[in-house]
């Protein structure tokens, strides 16, 4: 890992309508648009969308390090988060996150260990820790044989 800090830059742009593109060097450009909610099309990448996706990238990542880390031998991991916006104080914001994870590891594998990073992961994901929202992990953890 290079020293910190690190810096990353993003370019975003568009016009009176439409999708707003966002760009960074070196990455493919992403067009993104409102959600439904906020009444978008719903068929692209939201602003709202790429931080709840952003949670669930770092929360895996981290998991990866955590489980490097601690020699915990895994198969597959999956993570759907839910993320609650609303009005909080007068200003809309994201109050809460819930990250459901199910984590396969093989047959002998210790489940308190893979527990115990399931949690060390949520709590060490800089996206999460960047944020204020209340953030709750739900967790699966399965034995099953590597195909």
């Amino acid at each position: 890992m290079k020293p910190y800090p690190h810096h990353y830059q993003v370019a975003a742009s568009a016009g009176v309508e439409g999708e707003v593109l966002l760009a960074s060097a070196g990455l493919e450009p992403i067009n993104t648009a409102p959600p439904v909610e906020f009444d978008g099309p719903g068929n692209r990448w939201s602003p709202e969308t790429l931080l709840v996706g952003a949670i669930a990238d770092c929360f895996i990542l981290t998991f990866r390090a955590v489980a490097r880390a601690t020699k915990l031998p895994w198969l597959t991991l999956d993570c759907e988060v839910e993320g609650v916006l609303d009005r909080d104080q007068g200003v809309s914001r994201f109050i809460a996150f819930t990250i459901r994870a199910t984590l396969r590891i093989p047959p002998g594998g210790d489940h308190e260990v893979a527990q115990k990073a399931l949690h060390k992961a949520e709590a060490g994901c800089l996206i999460s820790n960047s944020l204020s929202g209340k953030f709750e992990l739900l967790s699966q953890i399965d034995t099953v044989d590597p195909d």
